[in-house]
């Protein structure tokens, strides 16, 4: 039997814990398999792009365990009522093969998104940072400030999106865990005198969400809204006053900011950064950009931490997703077999 963890399963498993110690607990899995990225085997995605979206697969693996997840992105979906982002994974052992856990991925996508944003921030923004701002107040949004407080302790936020709803929808749900939310009435005043930026937008075009006058010296921007090829939210220039910092790098210079540039752009891939490697942040007014689009050793660190944590607690049910013969030569043999002729 394989356990499956659907949707009701993760929202018991964090309400069991509590959304904020979920993140408490997923972000050094991040970083551990991030301190280990050379032994994973690595590939970026395959995507599937039409007119309507992306849909791809993302695997990882290292010695020990597999992981994939299927997800699509779809720009206009909110429009006709469904999410521009759903996603399910699954975990296996190298040893057999064998998958070992079967979960919705739409909300753990969020998660790993956040933790990895926290992730990076911890390396990257500077430690005196208070104010983080937001554009894009989309789904991503509460769990990036969530995530981000968890490395940064910042608690001011300011949020800025094209949609007053959806900054309404992020002031009520962020301001019961103690958010100081300030909406702002463009990127550039949600911006002024912000120390971490987020850009978490979905149209999918070559937009500038960010123009460079925007930044000032000490800035950290995540950039995690550009994530397929023709989709980009920050003004080239930006990149080139910045140090940027990326995940797999072949992915990123198709999806990432760094589409706009030569492929000799010079990046930093994070796993350096904690692994120490590489430098981080080196100045206080030194400009960092983590340049996201999301990686599968991301979806295996999550996959992974559900796997961990869900042991014991009578979430996970099992599912009978593998053909289990008493012989395993004898497949045939799970069939029905037909009445005798005559």
């Amino acid at each position: 039997m394989v356990q499956f963890v659907g949707v009701d399963g993760v929202r018991k498993l964090v309400a069991a814990q509590g959304v904020e110690a979920f993140l408490t607990g997923l972000i050094p899995y991040v970083e551990a398999d991030y301190a280990r990225w050379e032994r994973f085997d690595k590939v970026a995605r395959p995507a599937s792009h039409t007119p309507f979206g992306v849909i791809e697969l993302m695997p990882a693996s290292d010695a020990e365990l597999y992981a994939f997840k299927f997800v699509n992105g779809h720009p206009f979906n909110p429009a006709r009522g469904f999410q521009t982002v759903t996603a399910f994974g699954a975990l296996a052992t190298v040893h057999n093969g064998y998958p070992v856990l079967v979960s919705e991925m739409t909300l753990l996508t969020a998660f790993r998104t956040a933790a990895t944003s926290a992730m990076a921030a911890k390396y990257l923004a500077r430690p005196d940072s208070v104010v983080m701002a937001m554009i894009g107040a989309g789904s991503q949004a509460e769990f990036q400030a969530l995530g981000i407080r968890q490395t940064t302790g910042v608690n001011r936020l300011r949020v800025y999106d094209t949609d007053a709803r959806a900054m309404d929808k992020v002031r009520r749900n962020l301001e019961p865990f103690g958010f100081d939310v300030i909406l702002a009435d463009s990127a550039a005043q949600a911006m002024s005198g912000a120390d971490i930026i987020t850009t978490c937008t979905a149209d999918k075009a070559n937009a500038t969400v960010l123009t460079a006058d925007m930044v000032s010296a000490g800035m950290h921007l995540n950039a995690i809204g550009g994530d397929c090829p023709g989709k980009t939210e920050l003004d080239p220039a930006i990149l080139d006053r910045a140090d940027v910092f990326v995940e797999f790098t072949p992915q990123t210079r198709i999806e990432g900011e760094i589409q706009q540039k030569p492929d000799d752009f010079p990046v930093t891939e994070l796993w350096q950064v904690v692994a120490g490697r590489a430098a981080g942040r080196s100045s206080a007014a030194q400009v960092t950009v983590f340049d996201s689009v999301g990686f599968a050793i991301e979806d295996f660190s999550v996959l992974r931490y559900v796997y961990d944590v869900v042991q014991g607690t009578g979430i996970a049910r099992d599912i009978d997703l593998v053909a289990a013969p008493d012989d395993p030569k004898d497949l045939f043999s799970l069939l029905p077999v037909p009445a005798p002729v005559g």
